[in-house]
Order: structure tokens, then C-alpha cells, then sequence
């Protein structure tokens, strides 16, 4: 090799073949620049899954002339947590409480809670909540959430039976 002579190792990159964007350093470093996307956090639920959900509670309130909720995510604070005061406190947030039943969900914590108000406890007794429990723990084992919420309400709202008037 000459004094003075320049050697370039590797393969030699035509840069007109790069995406846009793209150069080629001194180095021989191939240096990329893209667009930054924010990440959209992603939802448990697809707009039609959603949909078949806000059908399952309408449907369920309707017949049962009790108010149905569902709370998909944390139960306080760690591992630790008390999930059923959380689920209650929920619960006590919720129009005409009395009448009302939450099922409050936290798959991190793996954890199911039933919550009824007074006047709806009196209509779904803690033997049947406990069934409605092992059916969504079932369907949710078997990695269906919508489905599992979907029949637990139609479970809770067929236990609950029509309101006496």
C-alpha cells in the first residue's frame, strides 16, 4: 500500500438504493433516520367486542331492573392490595348503589370481584355469585374476557330473575 492512499473495507453501498432518510457516514456506518410515532396504548377490547359488551349489561339491567357495571384493571396498590375494598369503593361510585352489581376484574392481580348493593344482594345470593365467579375464571382461562363477562351477565341477570313490582 502507497503512502497517502485511502482504503475503504467492505462491501461499497450504491446510497441511491437507500430509503430515504438513510446515509452512508465517513465511517462507512450506515446512519438512519425515521419518524417518531407515539405508541397508542393498546385496549382490551375491539370496537366490536365493546359493542357485544355494552349489549350484555344493557340487556342485563334491562331484565333484572338492576344496574349492571364491569371494571376491567387494578385493585389498589401492588400485590398486596385489599382488591375488595377497592372493588366496594368502585362500587359506592356507582349510580343508586343499592340496586346495583359490579364485577370488577383485575387480571395482573388475578383477581375477581362480585359486589352487590342491598337491594340487589337480596336477588343474587352468594351461592350464585360464587358460580358466576368460576364460570368467568373458566372463560378467562381459556383466554375469552368479553365472552366470559358477556355470559357471566347473562348468568347474574338470570339469577336475579324479573323485579318484583
Amino acid at each position: 500500500m502507497a503512502a497517502g492512499e485511502v482504503v475503504k473495507a467492505g462491501p461499497v453501498i450504491d446510497e441511491s438504493q437507500l430509503p430515504e432518510g438513510t446515509v452512508v457516514t465517513a465511517t462507512g456506518r450506515i446512519s438512519a433516520a425515521k419518524a417518531f410515532e407515539e405508541a397508542k396504548p393498546a385496549l382490551p377490547f375491539t370496537p366490536v367486542q365493546l359493542s357485544r359488551l355494552d349489549e350484555a349489561l344493557t340487556l342485563a339491567s334491562r331484565a333484572a331492573g338492576l344496574s349492571f357495571s364491569v371494571y376491567l384493571g387494578p385493585l389498589g396498590d401492588g400485590k398486596n392490595a385489599d382488591t375488595r375494598v377497592e372493588a366496594e369503593r368502585l362500587h359506592a361510585s356507582t349510580e343508586d348503589a343499592s340496586h346495583a352489581a359490579l364485577i370488577a376484574v383485575s387480571p395482573g392481580q388475578r383477581v375477581v370481584e362480585i359486589v352487590t348493593g342491598e337491594e340487589a344482594s337480596r336477588r343474587l345470593p352468594d351461592r350464585g355469585l360464587k358460580l358466576v365467579v368460576m364460570a368467568l375464571v373458566a372463560s378467562f382461562k381459556e383466554g375469552d374476557l368479553v365472552g366470559g363477562l358477556v355470559s357471566g351477565l347473562r348468568m347474574l341477570a338470570d339469577q336475579a330473575g324479573t323485579p318484583a313490582h
